[in-house]
């Protein structure tokens, strides 16, 4: 394998970036490289280094990330690295912590003095690694991993640890809170008013509740059986015959025999009625007429409520 397919892989991400740009990160990375011993010479020791490097990678699918990184040692010790990589996550976005698994091919270079006579100033291989993720701000995360590499060059095995800061450069990639359903609106009922009259007349120096208003006395009661929060005001009246004060009783008779007609054909309880005389004080109409003294005669009330209109 040459490290002319890590240009290749970078050609593919470039291209890529046609697609959507807000799936871009770049970062900076710090890895430590133990390179196994079967390489280096004279003392056939292993060879430790520190690097510092950067990254670019883009996000192919929502759980997919394809990344190629070069890397370099921070003692100058003459080990220089290359990879691209596929990270493979295993849980969504919204996760606080992520974990994942890498695959992917490294090109490492080296100076002369650490390789034995037989093998090459350099070396490619397949990486494998396991690591995990954490969002740190609206664009950033930081990552770690540790991995495992290995190649045909040589009998030993290579092992690393990369830390590394990303930084999305579209749209945040921050776990997005999931939308609450907006609470269902509940259209208030729909209510009217409701006002039911009555008046009774009565007979000349009469206090007596005729018949012929059983229908509108029957309305008022099925009203405040429906509505046991009504209660009803009666209010008594007379023509001018008469003295006040006879007309004041007279008037006050008369409300109270429409209560008790209630009560004792309804079952109206008589705590639900109030009754006032006003005797002759409040006309309706004109007193030198027999028929205006007749609408005089009277217990009138009037009560209001409200139901609910069903559609």
């Amino acid at each position: 394998m040459r490290f002319s397919y890590l240009i290749i892989g970078c050609w593919v991400l470039i291209f890529s970036s046609l697609v959507s740009a807000s799936d871009w990160y770049a970062g900076t990375n710090y890895g430590y490289l133990k390179l196994d011993g079967d390489r280096t010479s004279p003392c056939n020791c292993d060879v430790e280094s520190s690097q510092i490097g950067f990254k670019v990678g883009r996000y192919v699918y929502d759980n997919v990330s394809l990344e190629v990184d070069y890397s370099t040692s921070i003692a100058k010790d003459g080990v220089n690295g290359a990879s691209i990589s596929s990270i493979f996550w295993a849980n969504n976005q919204q996760s606080p912590w992520r974990y994942f698994a890498l695959v992917g091919l490294n090109h490492y270079s080296y100076d002369k003095e650490l390789v034995t006579g037989n093998n090459d100033d350099s070396s490619s291989q397949l990486v494998f690694g396991l690591g995990v993720g954490k969002q740190v701000a609206s664009n950033y995360q930081v990552r770690a991993d540790m991995r495992l590499m290995g190649g045909s060059h040589f009998d030993g095995q290579d092992i690393g640890f990369q830390l590394s800061l990303n930084r999305f450069l579209g749209a945040s990639n921050a776990p997005v809170e999931p939308e609450k359903p907006a609470p269902e609106v509940v259209p208030a009922p729909k209510v009217k008013t409701i006002t039911i009259s009555l008046n009774v007349e009565f007979e000349f120096d009469k206090a007596t509740v005729l018949t012929i208003y059983s229908e509108q006395l029957a309305t008022i009661a099925a009203a405040m059986q429906a509505h046991s929060d009504i209660e009803l005001v009666l209010e008594g009246h007379t023509d001018s015959v008469g003295t006040d004060a006879y007309n004041a009783d007279l008037s006050l008779r008369r409300a109270e025999a429409v209560k008790q007609k209630l009560s004792a054909d309804y079952a109206i309880d008589v705590d639900r009625i109030s009754t006032r005389g006003y005797g002759e004080s409040r006309p309706i109409a004109s007193n030198d007429s027999d028929q205006g003294r007749a609408r005089n005669r009277r217990v009138v009330g009037e009560m209001s409520f409200t139901e609910v209109v069903v559609d």
